[in-house]
Formats: structure tokens, sequence, C-alpha cells
């Protein structure tokens, strides 16, 4: 039986930089690579210290 692999386990994306929501900054971090679904990827800025999702 041949497995396909688990898109879940492997994401794209910027690891960094991506631009915050709330302040604008783009002095954040990528916490997670995934969200609740697979175009998105959990954030934080280190700005405003908030968390946000973006979407790929």
């Amino acid at each position: 039986m041949r497995r396909s692999r688990d898109p879940s386990v492997t994401t794209g994306g910027e690891d960094a930089g991506a631009e915050c929501p709330y302040c604008e900054s783009t002095n954040t971090v990528r916490e997670h690579p995934k969200g609740p679904s697979l175009c998105r990827s959990m954030h934080y800025c280190n700005g405003c210290e908030q968390p946000f999702e973006k979407f790929e």
C-alpha cells in the first residue's frame, strides 16, 4: 500500500516578517506552521505582543 504524504506536515510561506494586522509591524515570527486550516499559519507580533493568523 502506497502512502501519500500528509500536506499538513510540510508548509510553505515565510517564517518571519508577516505584517501584523493590529500595528502593521513586520517584527513578527511564525509561531506555528499551520493554523485551523492548511492555508493559515499562526504568527506573533513582537511589537504589540498579539498573536494573529496569516492567510497563505
